[in-house]
């Protein structure tokens, strides 16, 4: 009987754990049912067909049509039927995920072929790679795509589709993206570069690149500071600093890309063209101090300095633009042979509207140094100093630079350049001529010296003989000038005896007349002084009679209030314990407090013994005496009293 429960009941409850645990196979196997899980999407293998066409067309490896082999549609999370386990092979794969900050690159496995000298595939309407199917009936190409997956997540056929990562491309802050396209038109004859075409977001877009007729190679076009989803595929960058044009400065451009111009220097300038902006050759319109994106690979920028420039041609001495770095003292030879150098600082400046021409003409500013610059001013000192000797080129200095100055700067006006001023520095002659010439100055002073200090001789006899004279003189006026001195002396002691006279006498009378207000002053101080002390004594007597009597008073108060106090308790205290009682009461409290003793020490009895009894209290006294001492004695050894 248990055994037949036991069956009933374990049968079904196995069948349905069977079920439970292996649904998925059962369902798969029996129902050919497909679940795909809401993360994935499912990839189908299709083994065989049972009706139609059964091998996929040459060279493809991807079926849209229900071929066998790899589908092109895939199996969104969700459930679904008939897909047989020996007929369908499913394939779980994951969303492809994109990050932020990355891009996907796409390659497609199968597709049509690329066109006659294409590399990327064109893009097509596919919906981002997701849909298969699409991406090759609408004539995707295999091989590597134009169009790129951006950051998200994406259900994307991996049979058909391979999605690379890569990072975006970042143009830092004061940097320029020079662009070098993979993909285009070829360039035109003569040109390098690709012209600028609009509307294709920074070469994010590359099929409208493509659709308004983008070249091939180095662009015009740069990209400024940014992050940008650019096909690796497609563009290389190349990052390069913001042209920075300083204070005091401006820069010219000299293009190589663009139209030809017509030339804006005029007639007169024979030594290049100068055209507008935007063309090729050298800009009309020069580039102000500031920060500009320069593609440097199609123009080049030269500075030019706006203010007033020094050169010097000195040793050992440059300024800090660099430009007279290669320049060095002048070595000249005079018109009687002596070699001698020269150091020569030249100011010019270059304006603003000349600087596109000097540029034209020189190519760039250190030219214009080594070609213009240097050989004028050399070869104009070295005639210079030809037409006179070493001696008088020293002394004429001043002259030689104001016309140094003139001479130069009409030379420089012909190259747009404006001479502000030169200067002549250090002359050093040869060092056997300066010693000759020092020696001839030194005699030419001794001589001076000589005859000088004969002059001071004469000089100083001269002032010997009238310096006696003075010397004699003296003694006379100090002889008469004795004679007045001795009469106002005399003249002064006795105007000084009448005055001290004159002012004991006065002392005499001021000091009686003191000593009289002094005393009248003590006399009337004291008198004073006496009569305060007198009403203060007064005072004080009256406030002491007063203290006295009312102290008198209060103390005379004071006792009959105590003493009709202790009447009034006295009475209460009889009425209330009688008259015997009370005595007897007052009685001990007045043995109490001053401590009268009742009882002998010794009592000293007949008793019943009445012929020791006396001598039994002696001895008793005397005991008790040693015990007294006895005790005296401890409280000394132990300290206590």
């Amino acid at each position: 009987m248990d055994s037949q429960l036991l069956i009933t009941w374990g049968v079904p409850i196995g069948i349905l754990l069977f079920l439970f645990l292996f649904y998925k196979f059962i369902l798969r196997v029996f129902f050919g049912v497909v679940i795909v899980p809401e993360d994935k999407i499912g990839l189908v293998t299709k083994k065989f067909v049972l009706f139609g066409k059964q091998e996929l067309p040459e060279g493809r490896i991807v079926a849209t049509e229900g071929e066998a082999g790899f589908q092109a549609q895939t199996l969104p999370p969700g459930i679904y039927f008939a897909k047989w386990i020996w007929q369908y092979e499913i394939t779980f794969q994951s969303f492809t995920i994109i990050p932020t900050g990355q891009l996907g690159l796409v390659l497609a496995k199968d597709g049509a072929e690329l066109e006659t000298g294409s590399i990327l595939g064109r893009k097509v309407d596919c919906d981002s790679f997701q849909n298969a199917e699409a991406f090759l009936k609408n004539g995707g190409r295999k091989g590597r795509q134009t169009a790129i997956v951006t950051p998200g997540s994406y259900r994307i056929n991996t049979f058909l589709f391979e999605v690379i990562m890569t990072d975006m491309t970042s143009i830092p802050d004061n940097a320029v993206g020079v662009v070098t396209t993979q993909e285009g038109k070829p360039l035109e004859e003569g040109q390098i570069a690709g012209r600028i075409v609009e509307s294709h977001n920074k070469f994010q877009d590359v099929d409208v690149f493509m659709q308004k007729g983008g070249y091939k190679g180095l662009q015009e076009q740069v990209v400024l500071a940014g992050t940008y989803f650019l096909n690796p595929w497609f563009a290389k960058v190349d990052m390069v600093n913001m042209m920075e044009i300083p204070i005091g400065h401006v820069g010219v451009v000299i293009s190589y890309v663009g139209d030809e111009g017509v030339d804006l220097s005029g007639a007169e300038f024979k030594h290049g063209n100068i055209v507008s902006k935007g063309q090729k050759g050298v800009w009309a319109e020069p580039l102000g101090p500031g920060k500009y994106p320069i593609n440097p690979f199609i123009m080049k920028v030269e500075l030019v300095p706006t203010t007033n420039l020094v050169l010097n041609w000195a040793n050992a001495r440059s300024e800090s633009h660099q430009l007279d770095k290669h320049l060095s003292t002048i070595t000249v030879r005079s018109k009687d042979g002596f070699p001698f150098n020269l150091d020569v600082s030249q100011i010019i400046h270059i304006p603003t509207t000349e600087a596109p021409k000097v540029i034209a003409r020189f190519g760039n500013m250190n030219n214009l140094v080594s070609q213009v610059l240097e050989p004028t001013i050399g070869n104009y000192f070295r005639n210079s100093a030809q037409d006179s000797d070493v001696i008088a080129f020293l002394g004429t200095r001043k002259e030689r630079q104001e016309s140094a100055k003139m001479h130069i700067g009409k030379v420089l006006d012909q190259y747009n350049v404006y001479g502000v001023d030169t200067l002549i520095g250090d002359i050093v002659p040869p060092e056997s001529l300066m010693k000759t010439l020092t020696d001839r100055k030194i005699a030419e002073e001794q001589k001076v010296t000589y005859e000088t200090e004969m002059k001071a001789q004469e000089t100083r006899q001269s002032l010997e003989k009238e310096t006696a004279i003075a010397d004699i003189q003296k003694e006379i006026v100090k002889a008469d000038q004795g004679v007045l001195i001795a009469e106002r002396v005399a003249d002064a002691s006795v105007k000084k005896a009448t005055g001290e006279a004159n002012s004991v006498r006065l002392q005499s009378t001021a000091e009686a007349d003191r000593l009289k207000l002094l005393a009248n002053g003590d006399a009337e101080r004291i008198r004073v002084l006496a009569k305060a002390n007198a009403e203060q004594i007064e005072l004080l007597a009256k406030a002491d009679a007063e203290k006295i009597s009312l102290t008198g008073n209060a103390e005379a108060e004071k006792i009959l209030a105590i003493g009709k106090s202790n009447a009034e308790s006295y009475k209460l205290s009889v009425e209330a314990m009688g008259g015997n009682n009370f005595t007897q009461l007052k009685v001990m409290e007045s043995i109490g407090m001053q401590n009268v003793k009742i009882m002998p020490d010794v009592l000293i009895s007949g008793g019943g013994d009445s012929a020791n009894g006396g001598i039994s209290g002696l001895l008793g006294l005397k005991l008790l005496e040693e015990v007294a001492k006895r005790n005296e004695e401890l409280k000394k050894d132990t300290g206590t009293l």
